[in-house]
């Protein structure tokens, strides 16, 4: 969505469509089997559609949007479902094969949706009571039988081929077919996110550089360029409830040192006003800053202004992050569609006697994860940047984590880059960062050249969780290399 141009002086506000935290993935349903079976065993249908009516109910649990276009018989039944899941524009197509299918019913699917599909083959039980079955009653177990014909026909026609096998009380199984619909869910967010990007570059990071045409390119979505201006109008909208109100939050949210200057809580109260209208009025999933400013000017008052505006976006779904670095704004976005937060990330120093990386970053973090109620802290300059105020100080949800940043090669490809490692206590200081201390299971120098050598750049998100499983599902939907540092 493009603005138009108004005349000097007057904010442009587009339109907003769908609010952010309410794109969902749209996951659609498709259940089979082979015609031919119905008149030989009637009571096969009936148990099938059964069946396929549990899975509908357990896929409708999700926090997703299901479009069941029902069951299929035949070639050509295969192919009007085929028509309506494309027209339906799914995030990710589920296959459930209820017994013998041919390929002929699936590949349609597959070729023309223009999503990926997942085929799961869940019997009806835990095993068949060989003693008392039929044919008829086999047939209703068959659905493993055609996932090595799909798997072929997959890969002849240029289609990538996963599945889920189990039953249809299978906990594990639906552990696993929820991965592939968080992983959905991220796509949506890629695929039809608007991820802001305001300000300029921080002079001389040539690694957080972003071309704008490779964040489409790459994942889908828009990318809004905004100046602080568009966050300079609607600061100076703000009423004077309105930061009454944002202070309450912010100390409901945070502990506040004694360092605090309350006029730079108000002014970073007043400024996380306003950036909550510019999110709303850009419909923005993500934003990425920074700005220099000179002499205690506004606009170098609002860059230094938004830490705490930031922090309080990013806990509650919408990450936002300093430096400009639209790509970690993007990781971000991926571990907190994942469940596991995500906070803005660098390595900091490395403690080779405790055996410990440790990383954060000064300014915004992700309150939500925080192993405490998180602190601002009152900072006389911010190192590094232009500007004072209040800064965020924690460490992140003591326990397993996982370090994920969005890479780019040469040739501009996007690859996600990933290591697990352990939250652990010990000392931290006491200068309005966030630091964490993580352990790899390896001396922290050689980790710390591996991870480096992956090109991961200057910047990720720290998330909590094991979330390599998510991520190969993520990857592999999205189209995306996933590099996994371990040492």
């Amino acid at each position: 969505m493009s603005t138009q141009t108004a005349p000097a002086g007057t904010a442009v506000t587009p339109a907003p469509r769908v609010p952010a935290l309410a794109r969902r993935p749209r996951i659609g349903l498709v259940a089979g089997g082979l015609g031919a079976y119905w008149p030989q065993f009637p009571e096969l249908l009936p148990q099938l559609r059964r069946s396929a009516a549990r899975v509908a109910e357990r896929m409708g649990r999700y926090d997703a949007e299901v479009v069941d276009v029902g069951f299929v018989s035949d070639a050509h039944e295969g192919a009007a479902a085929a028509e309506r899941l494309r027209a339906a524009d799914c995030d990710l197509i589920v296959g459930f094969l209820t017994t013998y299918m041919t390929a002929t019913m699936l590949v349609p699917i597959a070729q023309r949706s223009g999503a990926p599909v997942l085929l799961i083959n869940l019997q009806p039980s835990e095993a068949m009571d060989h003693a008392s079955f039929s044919t008829g009653d086999w047939l209703a177990y068959c659905g493993a039988c055609p996932l090595p014909e799909m798997a072929n026909a997959f890969e002849r026609v240029g289609v990538a081929f996963r599945s889920v096998s189990g039953h249809l009380e299978d906990e594990r199984a639906w552990g696993r077919i929820g991965r592939w619909i968080r992983a959905a869910g991220v796509r949506s967010v890629l695929r039809n996110g608007r991820h802001g990007l305001m300000g300029h570059l921080y002079p001389g990071m040539y690694d957080v550089s972003t071309d704008l045409t490779m964040v489409p390119g790459n994942l889908g979505g828009h990318v809004e360029v905004l100046e602080f201006d568009d966050l300079r109008v609607r600061v100076e909208q703000v009423q004077d409830k309105e930061v009454e109100a944002k202070l309450a939050e912010a100390r409901g949210a945070f502990d506040l040192a004694d360092s605090v200057v309350a006029e730079d809580l108000a002014w970073a109260a007043r400024v996380s006003a306003g950036l909550d209208r510019l999110v709303d009025d850009f419909d923005l999933d993500s934003l990425a800053y920074y700005h220099r400013g000179l002499d205690g000017e506004v606009h170098e008052r609002l860059g230094a202004g938004m830490i705490l505006g930031a922090s309080l976006l990013t806990g509650r779904g919408i990450p936002a992050c300093g430096e400009y670095e639209l790509r970690t704004s993007l990781a971000m976005l991926i571990a907190d569609r994942l469940g596991a937060g995500g906070s803005f990330t660098e390595l900091q120093a490395l403690d080779f006697r405790a055996g410990a990386v440790e990383m954060g970053h000064d300014g915004p973090g992700h309150p939500a994860i925080s192993e405490r109620k998180p602190l601002l802290r009152g900072l006389g300059v911010y190192h590094g940047k232009r500007g004072w105020g209040v800064s965020v100080e924690f460490d992140v949800r003591h326990g397993p984590v996982t370090v994920l940043g969005l890479g780019q090669s040469r040739q501009g490809a996007y690859r996600l880059v990933a290591a697990e490692g352990t939250v652990v206590d010990g000392p931290h200081l006491e200068i309005g960062n966030t630091t964490s201390r993580v352990e790899f299971g390896c001396d922290p120098g050689e980790w710390t050249d591996a991870w480096s050598a992956s090109g991961v750049g200057h910047h990720w998100a720290l998330a909590t969780g094991r979330l390599l499983p998510d991520l190969r599902a993520v990857a592999d939907l999205c189209g995306l290399e996933l590099v996994e540092v371990a040492v």
